[in-house]
């Protein structure tokens, strides 16, 4: 009974008796503190909330193509994640609509972040402090410098009615077409310089474009949010259907039969941009009423596709002004 009793009072290894823990003294208070909130499951690329949102996505863009969709605009890309402090301070400043912004647990602040992280918050969006291994998997590189944004996909308007919104305004519809735009930024700039001179909406192709991004987007400094962008499934189709409706359908091009000194821009027009290497593609030019060249006093062969849209919108919207 001696032994059982000396037993029980033995003391384990690491000096404290048997069914007692030993404590930490303090010393790994941090890690049980709270991790923020958790991002919301569709958020998270490898969550299967987050891979039927994306069948989803597949399966509305499937349908859309089938058809005419219904009221309203539809959506075709999923949502895009901003990385780094420079992009989500930017795109933050441009008003670009987020849905979320993503802190690393323990990243050093800067002023960059302390502005985003005010700018969120005056906006309305959800601020979320994350462990950093959640925006390691978001990054190929893991360059996000402890900060992300989601931005959700942009909703289009359909090419019909952009031409029937159009219409409802006092002056006669002024819309641009882009052909073979595939950068974003280009994209962005002719979106800001439609809405700087009084153009009604910017259509797209579906494939081969460039698509309203979180940099086309922070390029717009916000005119995304004001001007409608449709997305065609077929621009050389769209244009044909605009033509039937009277609208003068107009392509851009150093070569233009037509100079921008002699074009009268005052009926219903759609100005047709190509890209600066490919210029206007075999169909669309083929379906243009006219091609517009713009006179050039210097050396200089052609302008960036966001440049030559610009000038000749400044034209047509001074034309409109002075009869």
């Amino acid at each position: 009974m001696a032994g059982n009793s000396s037993r029980r009072g033995a003391v384990r290894k690491g000096g404290t008796k048997k069914g007692q823990v030993a404590g930490s003294g303090g010393k790994h208070r941090r890690g049980l503190e709270g991790r923020g909130a958790t991002p919301p499951a569709e958020a998270r690329a490898k969550h299967p909330a987050a891979k039927r949102a994306a069948r989803a996505a597949r399966a509305d863009e499937k349908q859309g193509r089938g058809g005419r969709p219904g009221p309203g605009r539809k959506v075709l890309d999923g949502p895009e994640t901003v990385l780094g402090r420079n992009p989500v301070v930017e795109c933050l400043r441009a008003g670009v609509p987020a849905t979320a912004l993503w802190v690393a647990v323990g990243t050093e602040s800067d002023d960059r972040l302390k502005e985003s992280v005010q700018l969120a918050a005056d906006a309305g969006i959800s601020i979320l402090e994350v462990p950093r291994t959640d925006l390691d998997r978001l990054s190929a590189n893991g360059l996000h410098q402890g900060i992300a944004l989601q931005v959700p996909p942009y909703r289009y308007a359909h090419p019909d009615d952009l031409l029937s919104e159009a219409r409802k305004h006092a002056e006669p519809p002024l819309l641009v077409a882009l052909d073979n735009i595939t950068d974003p930024r280009n994209l962005g700039a002719v979106v800001r310089s439609v809405a700087a001179f009084g153009g009604h909406g910017v259509v797209i192709p579906e494939r081969r474009s460039a698509s309203v991004s979180a940099v086309a987007w922070r390029t717009s400094a916000g005119a995304a949010a004001r001007l409608p962008i449709a997305r065609a499934t077929n621009l050389t189709r769209t244009l044909k259907d605009w033509a039937s409706k009277g609208v003068q359908v107009v392509g851009l091009d150093a070569e233009g039969d037509t100079t921008l000194d002699d074009f009268d821009g005052s009926g219903p027009v759609v100005i047709v941009v190509g890209s600066e290497g490919k210029g206007l593609s075999r169909l669309v030019r083929e379906n243009c009423d006219a091609i517009l060249s713009i006179p050039m006093a210097g050396p200089v062969e052609s302008l960036n596709a966001s440049v030559a849209a610009g000038v000749v919108l400044a034209d047509i919207a001074r034309r409109r002004r002075s009869s």
